[in-house]
């Protein structure tokens, strides 16, 4: 059995970026490149969640969360500046030692350098930074102007890469990452289900309260499906108003029935914006992949939205899923061209 000094010592080594907390959420121990970060505040002894904001998963929000989050890839801040962004994996310990969470940079290690004046020696040696570090040093003599121009460009392109997926307003997934996700569900062979969310009297909050305050809605609507869904599942907004959701998985009705209940049910809570008021709800369409002998994406995105439109022919605020009878439906849009 290893004492916890010489655990530590070994987690420094290897993992100079991690944090050790405790079972009541205090911070026992940190890795020598973490506490770099913040020479003049020493991490130990502090509570985790009052030194670092958690951003993702948005339903973690208490040490018992954090605790069950084993595995989840987390997205985490410092509380105080700077902010830095950071990204981490929870590991338990066994013997009620807490956890071990490990934090890097992600795509930001190159201002991480920056900011921070990190060395090779901050790194573990078999962490791929140290080569990248070591070919930015190699060249800066020589190239200096080329090396930065090519630090930024690849810095650009990650994160352009990461954009390219993400909801800029929201910071759900996009239609991009949504579609390249359902095709992936399809291709595997994985059972789940579509489900396709409009929000109802949206237009009214921008046409009367403008636009600023429809945003707020939209982010607050963001917040509110991420908390009734699991961090496993997809949330994408894929339009103004307009968001598809895909449970891996699930495949049963009363289940989807009761969760589109709750979306709508959460939605339609008071939203305050400055002194102000907006209230909207939600009309659902929901298909499912075993509905079809073979899955198609294009034809589960036509039908969820079919029976969304059947929910707004009744008259808003519920959740209809799909059938054939809808297609043969004339009252609705499309119904009666794919009956054709």
């Amino acid at each position: 059995m290893f004492g916890i000094d010489t655990v530590s010592e070994a987690l420094d080594s290897l993992c100079p970026m991690h944090v050790w907390v405790n079972v009541t959420g205090h911070i026992t121990h940190v890795g020598p490149t973490l506490q770099k970060l913040r020479p003049d505040a020493p991490l130990a002894g502090q509570r985790f969640l009052e030194v670092f904001e958690l951003r993702r998963p948005r339903t973690v929000t208490s040490m018992a969360d954090l605790m069950a989050s084993s595995g989840i890839k987390l997205h985490l801040r410092f509380r105080d500046t700077p902010q830095t962004d950071l990204k981490g994996i929870l590991v338990p310990l066994p013997d009620d030692q807490g956890a071990v969470v490990n934090l890097s940079f992600g795509i930001s290690i190159l201002e991480g350098v920056r900011d921070y004046q990190l060395t090779s020696a901050d790194f573990a040696a078999t962490d791929l930074t140290i080569e990248m570090l070591y070919l930015v040093e190699a060249k800066s003599a020589a190239m200096e102007a080329s090396r930065k121009l090519n630090l930024r460009l690849q810095g650009a392109m990650i994160a352009a890469e990461e954009r390219s997926f993400t909801d800029t307003l929201t910071g759900l997934k996009n239609r991009r990452a949504m579609d390249h996700i359902l095709d992936q569900l399809i291709e595997g062979g994985k059972p789940f289900a579509l489900m396709h969310v409009d929000l109802d009297f949206f237009k009214a909050v921008n046409d009367t309260m403008g636009h600023a305050a429809g945003d707020h809605v939209l982010e607050r609507v963001a917040e509110v499906m991420l908390d009734v869904t699991r961090s496993t599942d997809v949330v994408a907004r894929v339009g103004g108003d307009e968001f598809v959701l895909l449970f891996e998985g699930v495949t049963d009705p009363e289940i989807l029935q009761n969760l589109g209940a709750r979306i709508i049910e959460r939605l339609e809570e008071p939203i305050p914006f400055e002194g102000k008021t907006c209230r909207i709800s939600a009309s659902c369409g929901t298909t499912i992949s075993t509905f079809y002998s073979k899955p198609d994406s294009k034809e589960m995105l036509a039908d969820a939205d079919l029976a969304l439109y059947a929910s707004k022919h009744k008259g808003r605020a519920c959740h209809t899923f799909f059938s054939n009878e809808l297609r043969t439906d004339s009252t609705l849009p499309g119904g009666a061209m794919l009956a054709s």
